[in-house]
C-alpha cells in the first residue's frame, strides 16, 4: 500500500492522488520515471520526487516514526501492510469512564502481555515493551485508550497509529467492537460472551471488593480477547478499505461509499 500511496506529499489529497492513479501512475518508481505528470509543475513534480527518494530511504531503514510525521493521521493505515510484523494490538481497561487504568493489554500477533494495577502495571515497563514495535493498532484508542494512558503515565507512544474503530466506520460498519466481531463472525469464548466494557468496570470492583482471583481472571481474559481479535478485524477491513479507495472511480464526497453492500460482502466472508 504505502509504495503505491501519494497523499503524504505536499499538496497531494485524495482527489489527486487518484488522479494520478488514473494516469497510469500507481506506486513511486512510475512516478519518478514519469517525465511529467498532468496537473503538477516541473518545479512541483522534482519537489516531490526529492521527498519520494527520501522516502524510499526510510522505508529502507523501516522508520516507521517518519512516515507517522508526515502523513495525515487518517491515512497511516496504509503502512499495516508494510509494519504488520512489528505491530502490537492495544487496549485498556478502567475502573470507569475515563477513570484510571485497571488493565492494559498488549497483542504482538504471538504473545498477549498484560499488565495489572497493582502488579506490574508500571510506566516504565510499559513503554519499554510499547518500543519494540514500530505500529499500534486500537479499536477507539484514538479518543480512549490512548488520552487515557497520557494522563494516567504521560506517556504518548510516537509510532504510526491505526485506529480500526475509524477504518471499520469508512467500509459501512458502525458500532462497537463486540458488534463490529458479530458483523465479522468473529465468536468470542461463552464465558465472555455478552461481557461489556461496563461490565468489565463490575469486575474490577468485584474484585477489589472480594479479592476473589475469579474476577480478576476473567477481566484479563476478557481485555485479552479485546486485543487478539484486532488482528483479524485489521486483516479483513484494511484491505477492503484498500480496495475501495484504489477502485473508486466515482469519487463519492469525502470517504462515503456503499455501506450497505460492503457490509453484506463482509458477513459473507
Amino acid at each position: 500500500m504505502i509504495h503505491n500511496t501519494f497523499c503524504f506529499l505536499p499538496g497531494i489529497g485524495m482527489q489527486r492522488e487518484h488522479k494520478i492513479w488514473q494516469s497510469g501512475i500507481h506506486e513511486w518508481n512510475q512516478f519518478l520515471d514519469a517525465k511529467k505528470i498532468q496537473g503538477l509543475s516541473a518545479a512541483r513534480k522534482q519537489t516531490h520526487d526529492s521527498l519520494l527518494r527520501h522516502a524510499h530511504a526510510q522505508l529502507q531503514e523501516d522508520n516507521a516514526q517518519w512516515f507517522a510525521s508526515i502523513m495525515p493521521q487518517n491515512q497511516h493505515w496504509r503502512l499495516y501492510d508494510k509494519f504488520k510484523q512489528d505491530a502490537c494490538f492495544l487496549d485498556i481497561e478502567t475502573d470507569g469512564y475515563y477513570g484510571s487504568i485497571t488493565v492494559i493489554g498488549v497483542y504482538d500477533g504471538t504473545e498477549a502481555h498484560t499488565f495489572v494495577r497493582g502488579v506490574n502495571l508500571d510506566k516504565e515497563l510499559l513503554g519499554n515493551l510499547l518500543s519494540q514495535y514500530k505500529l499500534m493498532l486500537t479499536f477507539n484508542g484514538s479518543s480512549f485508550d490512548l488520552p487515557v494512558i497520557q494522563r494516567y503515565f504521560n506517556l504518548k507512544p510516537t509510532m504510526p497509529h491505526i485506529d480500526l474503530r475509524h477504518v471499520c466506520s469508512k467500509i459501512g460498519l458502525t458500532g462497537g467492537l463486540k458488534k463490529i466481531e458479530g458483523d465479522l463472525g468473529i465468536q468470542r469464548p461463552e464465558e465472555l460472551q455478552g461481557i461489556t466494557g461496563m461490565e468489565a468496570v463490575q469486575l474490577w470492583q468485584d474484585f477489589k471488593r472480594t479479592q476473589d482471583q475469579n474476577y480478576l481472571d476473567l477481566l484479563v481474559k476478557y481485555n485479552t480477547e479485546d486485543i487478539v481479535n484486532l488482528p483479524r478485524i485489521a486483516e479483513t477491513v484494511i484491505p477492503q478499505l484498500w480496495k475501495h479507495v484504489r477502485n473508486d472511480e466515482q469519487q463519492m464526497k469525502g470517504d462515503e461509499i456503499d455501506r450497505q453492500s460492503l457490509r453484506e460482502h463482509l458477513k459473507k466472508k
